[in-house]
């Protein structure tokens, strides 16, 4: 398996990097925003349920249509956000890689001599 140059480039990573910190934390704010607002949802639902003890308010909550809804776009959001994320860590692993190859190579120059 051959790497190509560019895939190598720390550069390339740190300008990745650059780029997409903003998508990842756009993201992150996404899922958290959903997370917090999850709660706020399921007590409007089980406000609106007519039920008199909570667990059936829950109950009814949890089943509600815009609940569902609302973790698929949760599901969503982590997804992005996770994926984001890795991409990120990839990038920063080869600049770590790059940084390492660098290293070696002087040690090998040094060696030579």
């Amino acid at each position: 398996m051959t790497t190509r140059e560019e895939d190598r480039d720390p550069h390339q990573a740190i300008e990745f990097i650059f780029k997409y910190a903003k998508h990842y934390a756009k993201a992150k704010a996404q899922r958290i925003y959903l997370e917090e607002f999850r709660k706020s949802k399921k007590a409007l639902l089980m406000k609106q349920s007519g039920q008199d003890t909570i667990g059936a308010q829950e109950r009814d909550a949890y089943a509600a249509e815009d609940y569902r809804e609302l973790l698929e776009g949760l599901r969503e959001a982590i997804e992005n956000e996770e994926a984001l994320r890795w991409s990120l860590v990839a990038a920063q692993a080869r600049v770590e890689v790059w940084r390492t190859e660098q290293a070696s190579a002087r040690a090998e120059m040094m060696s030579v001599r």
